[in-house]
């Protein structure tokens, strides 16, 4: 009898322990996920009123002011039908997505010499630095800085926690992927939400520089990360002493968790990816990135090239109004989709991209001849936009996951990334024709 309640104790406390590192581990990835992009989207509305605080007849500023987040209704110096904006709000987008660009076209090569601990200090530091450069800027050039810090830090962290979730179990990634898309929604509403109640931009952003310590907290603090974690070290210095103590604990696991795991440490060990490796690997990706790239590609098509020019004169929301509504769905659908991987799973990711072409092109004729009859039936297309764009990011990451090799998995995750962004870009490329096409009507 005795011996039976001893031997109770040890079966159920690790099954105990292991439900709560699961919930704080999925819990840190969702918190990290908000931060990585919620000073990204809030960026974008500081920079607006920021910026246009400090017009003072200064033709950069005023282009500026053309942030996706906001415009002018009724801009009357343009007889253009579709009352938009002499510049596209695509000329903002470019100048947030390049820097992610350049940082996912060329880190995954070399990342993998900085740990993991000093990646998330360095996104911390420049986000920190994005919003003290846009609340205390007194020029146009500082504030536009700040943008670019805060699109730096967005983009090293994103394929920074990607590859982060090979180190943990799988049901991570719908953690991380819910809480980029809660960033879009919560940035949003809680910036408006601050200036509302009549608090200036500056003031509101430095209460944001709570979000880079959240992400601190939720790094060192909240997940609970294996021993194989390469924090402090880099991956080489770890390779031979990290082999023996992660076979042993691998031996010990039951067959069905280590399945589970997204990274088994005993194939990682073997050492780094070689520069022929990761090509090999890269052209496998493509089969992921081209669908990634193309939803995206389709999406900000429509947001920042034909959102705008979805104006109803005659609906009881202005023009400025109907906009904001537009991005606020868009950005539930977002959320929902993001969070939906713990329901449902589409391994038909081209299908998702097509719908979204699908989208753009009906938009695309809308804005040209103008046949839908209310900005209702926008809403719940922008809506369904939101969430075949959230479905295409979270399903393709959790299937490389999946389907990449155990030694491939880290670099697969943060290569792949750049599938979004190359699309975004491309996106802001295309939207300037079509704007200055139809502005000019």
């Amino acid at each position: 009898m005795e011996t039976g309640s001893v031997n109770a104790d040890p079966v159920q406390r690790p099954d105990a322990n292991g439900r709560c590192s699961q919930w704080r581990n999925w819990t840190g990835f969702w918190l990290l996920g908000l931060c990585n992009n919620f000073a990204y989207v809030v960026m974008l509305s500081a920079a607006h009123d920021i910026l246009k605080k400090q017009e003072s007849g200064n033709a950069t500023a005023s282009t500026s002011t053309t942030l996706a987040v906001d415009f002018q209704a009724g801009n009357s110096s343009n007889s253009s039908r579709y009352d938009c904006n002499p510049v596209s709000t695509a000329a903002v987008l470019l100048a947030d997505i390049l820097p992610t660009l350049v940082i996912k076209l060329s880190a995954p090569f070399v990342i993998h010499k900085l740990p993991y601990g000093f990646r998330v200090l360095f996104c911390v530091i420049m986000a920190t630095t994005s919003f003290l450069l846009v609340s205390f800027s007194s020029a146009v050039w500082i504030s536009i800085l700040g943008v670019i810090f805060a699109s730096f830090s967005a983009g090293l962290g994103e394929l920074s926690f990607l590859s982060l979730t090979v180190f943990f179990t799988r049901d991570v990634l719908g953690g991380w992927g819910s809480g980029t898309g809660g960033a879009g929604v919560a940035g949003a509403f809680l910036y408006s939400g601050l200036t509302q109640v009549g608090l200036s931009p500056q003031i509101t952003l430095l209460i944001m520089l709570v979000i880079p310590v959240a992400m601190v907290i939720s790094y060192f603090f909240l997940l609970v990360p294996p021993a194989s974690l390469p924090q402090w070290k880099s991956r080489g210095a770890e390779y031979a002493a990290v082999g023996s103590e992660e076979s042993q604990g691998l031996m010990d696991g039951s067959q069905e968790d280590e399945q589970e795991k997204s990274t088994p440490v005993t194939d990682m060990i073997t050492g780094p990816l070689t520069f022929i490796e990761k090509l090999h690997v890269i052209k496998g990706l493509l089969k992921f990135v081209f669908p990634l790239g193309l939803v995206y590609f389709a999406e900000y098509f429509i947001n920042q090239g034909l959102m705008e020019l979805l104006y109803f004169p005659d609906f009881f929301l202005s023009h400025a109004e109907q906009y904001r509504w537009y991005q606020t769905l868009y950005q539930v659908g977002v959320l929902v989709s993001r969070s939906s991987l713990c329901c449902v799973k589409i391994r038909k990711l081209w299908a998702l991209s097509w719908l979204q072409v699908l989208n753009a092109v009906l938009l695309l004729f809308a804005v040209r001849f103008q046949f839908l009859p209310s900005a209702w039936l926008v809403f719940v297309i922008v809506l369904y936009e939101g969430l075949l764009g959230g479905a295409a990011y979270v399903n393709t990451f959790y299937f490389i996951s999946k389907e990449s090799e155990d030694r491939h998995r880290e670099f697969a995750m943060a290569a792949a990334s750049v599938g979004d962004s190359l699309g975004i870009a491309l996106a802001g490329l295309a939207a300037f024709p079509v704007h200055r096409y139809f502005c000019s009507l």
